[in-house]
């Protein structure tokens, strides 16, 4: 088997039971696995020398939309609320096909590679003119991150008051078939896949109940796991209580859609008895700070959710409504959103980092990831923090939130994604270049 071995680092983030962070210590990775932690460890294999660096386990993003990257701070959606902003990108996002989906994905996947993710979701929902979610697989593949895509869908368009123009809506027996389709294909559940699939109808108000129930149904006869939006904002919760008569925290329950199998996106407005819904389920929420932002949705609970033992980890959200892909910004965000709502003792950068890396492993359902530990996946990522930004920082764990925007090498399962600050897996130049051919032309 090949080894690997991490020598010197200045301090191991293992973010195991105890949350140790070891100092001078190495790091031996065997057969995509973490063999072992320790000082003075050797190997006949390859030694990477970290000496000027902090290694953590690579960073979880737990709600991502990566066909948006085409779709970066388009006029006329800037400034608009979550309903208005889906309103202007829906007929941009009809025009897209298969190469739309799969070139945006894999320059997404890129992004979150360089700022340290090894594990990402993705919450795909619109197909138009042939896109299917083997895009993004195939995008992911060639990437070489550990990915888990969600089979999205919209069913009830304009004409049926739902949001979404007719012409992105499918039909829903044909989602569920499809759904069935990407899962036996796809899905892998065994300890260490690489690729695993979950259902995820976009959101409340574009998808009727019958199709939340009988998705929930099909993903547990299928050993899935289970994803949407909920509680985004105020709009979203107005048209849970005007459509459906209650709160979207009930709405989600009366539907089956509460449970360690499920994760919601968002949650910025849940409430008290919500958030204890939540906790009692083991319900897991993506925490999405610079898009709720951006969109001025609000600042999430994370602190009343953490404190009521919610699982919480963090997403980036689509570029179109964060205008960036980079999971340590969130991570400094979910830290400093907390301190301004509640004070500054209220969220350190070493629970920031800790939602950024096992929360989102244990919101994937991943115990096989998000901590370095003999026995787990060989996913981690090594900071540099021997520049400028670092001078004179006397607490090298703390500093990661502030400093390095870039990682200097990412493995996962033992294999370089990153290194040396750059890609290997793909000819990143040539997939931008052609990105960007492709946003012209949408422009056009």
């Amino acid at each position: 088997m090949s080894e690997i071995l991490i020598k010197n680092a200045d301090v191991i983030v293992t973010m195991d039971g105890a949350r140790r962070e070891l100092v001078g210590a190495d790091l031996l990775l065997r057969g995509g696995v973490i063999a072992a932690i320790g000082a003075g460890l050797a190997t006949t294999g390859e030694v990477i020398n970290a000496a000027g660096c902090v290694v953590t386990p690579g960073l979880v993003n737990t709600h991502h939309h990566l066909y948006q990257t085409l779709t970066r701070a388009v006029p006329g959606g800037q400034d608009a609320l979550l309903f208005g902003w889906l309103k202007t990108l829906y007929p941009i996002w009809a025009r897209f096909g298969p190469e739309e989906i799969f070139t945006s994905a894999q320059v997404g996947l890129a992004e979150l590679a360089l700022s340290g993710c090894s594990l990402t979701s993705d919450h795909l929902y619109m197909f138009p003119n042939g896109a299917r979610l083997d895009d993004t697989i195939a995008a992911a593949q060639e990437v070489g991150l550990r990915f888990h895509p969600t089979r999205g869908a919209m069913s009830i368009g304009e004409s049926d008051g739902g949001l979404p123009p007719d012409a992105l809506v499918e039909r829903e027996a044909a989602i569920l078939e499809d759904c069935i389709r990407v899962v036996d294909r796809f899905h892998d559940a065994a300890e260490g896949a690489m690729l695993r699939v979950g259902i995820a109808p976009c959101s409340p108000f574009s998808v009727s109940r019958d199709l939340m129930r009988e998705a929930a149904v099909l993903a547990r006869d299928k050993g899935v796991m289970l994803h949407t939006h909920l509680a985004e904002n105020d709009e979203d919760v107005a048209y849970s209580l005007a459509k459906f008569g209650c709160r979207p925290g009930q709405y989600a329950e009366d539907l089956g859609w509460v449970g360690p199998d499920v994760w919601h996106a968002h949650c910025v407005k849940l409430d008290g008895q919500e958030i204890d819904l939540f906790a009692r389920t083991k319900t897991g929420v993506a925490h999405c700070p610079c898009s709720n932002c951006r969109l001025g949705s609000g600042i999430a609970p994370v602190r009343a959710m953490r404190d009521a033992g919610v699982t919480v980890g963090l997403g980036v959200d689509g570029p179109a409504s964060n205008d960036a892909g980079n999971l340590v910004a969130e991570a400094r965000q979910a830290m400093l959103l907390q301190r301004v709502s509640r004070g500054a003792d209220a969220m350190s950068a070493r629970e920031a980092l800790e939602i950024a890396t096992l929360g989102g492993a244990q919101v994937l359902g991943r115990s096989d990831c998000g901590s370095l530990e003999p026995g787990k996946r060989a996913d981690l990522a090594i900071w540099d923090i021997s520049g400028i930004e670092a001078a004179g920082s006397w607490d090298p764990v703390a500093f990661l939130l502030a400093g390095p925007m870039r990682v200097r090498d990412l493995l996962v399962q033992g294999r370089h994604v990153v290194r040396g600050g750059a890609m290997v897996t793909i000819d990143l130049v040539a997939v931008v270049a052609r990105q960007n051919q492709l946003a012209r032309a949408l422009r056009q």
